[in-house]
């Protein structure tokens, strides 16, 4: 590089010499300071070195505030979370307003069975069922008047019960079921009288008893009667039927 320097200035001094203005022979005229002694110009340097980094400025003032931005796209829905601890039970709140009625409900089955008769015939034969031909209520048909027997259709609890005129004679009834006196009634006849005998049970049975009324003892003892003013009754009928 310096050998290059040193072939430059060869050649640009005799050209300096001549082109130099003088004020008399022998004498050069000086330049004024700063000017260009030779008409071309010296190789570029080298770039220098970069200077270490200058500190960071001031913050600027904000900006005004942006408009809102669109609605980003909806994200999977996430997995269930753990149930957390169950609160305090919150105070109790006002009645609610009356709901609207309901429709009506379809009629539970009744049970029916019952039997209301009366003495017709004044002649009673004793230790054999006796016959209530008069029928006040028997829509059942489970009253027979021609056996005088009741059969029971129905199980469950029936309440049975009797009333009996007593005239001339002295009376002995009983009530049997199946074959088997459950109650007893005895009136003693007062002469040129007339007597009421009464009795009534409550039985539980099953289907296919039989309930009924009889004279027991003697022929001497068969004084039930009945007129147009005067009734010898027997009554029963279902109380409530077994649910099992």
């Amino acid at each position: 590089m310096l050998l290059l320097r040193a072939v430059l200035l060869f050649f640009l001094l005799p050209s300096y010499a001549e082109d130099t203005p003088t004020e008399g022979p022998g004498v050069p005229v000086l330049l004024p300071k700063g000017t260009c002694a030779g008409w071309m110009a010296g190789i570029p340097g080298h770039p220098g070195h970069n200077g270490t980094p200058g500190r960071d400025g001031r913050d600027g003032t904000p900006g005004e505030k942006g408009e809102k931005g669109d609605a980003g796209l909806l994200g999977p829905k996430g997995e269930t979370g753990e149930m957390g601890v169950m609160g305090a039970e919150g105070p109790r709140g006002f009645p609610g307003s009356p709901g609207r009625k309901g429709e009506p409900g379809e009629s539970a089955y009744v049970y029916r069975s019952a039997f209301s008769v009366g003495l017709e015939n004044r002649v009673t034969v004793p230790n054999v069922p006796i016959c209530f031909t008069k029928i006040f209520y028997n829509l059942q048909n489970h009253y027979d008047g021609t056996t005088g027997k009741f059969h029971c259709n129905i199980q469950g609890l029936y309440y049975f019960s009797y009333h009996i005129t007593v005239y001339m004679k002295d009376v002995k009834v009983s009530l049997f079921k199946n074959d088997k006196a459950v109650l007893f009634t005895y009136d003693q006849y007062q002469d040129k009288n007339v007597d009421q005998a009464s009795g009534s049970v409550l039985l539980h049975l099953e289907v296919g008893d039989q309930v009924w009324l009889q004279v027991y003892g003697e022929g001497d003892h068969n004084g039930l009667y009945a007129d147009n003013i005067n009734d010898s009754t027997f009554t029963g009928f279902l109380l409530y039927h077994d649910t099992n």
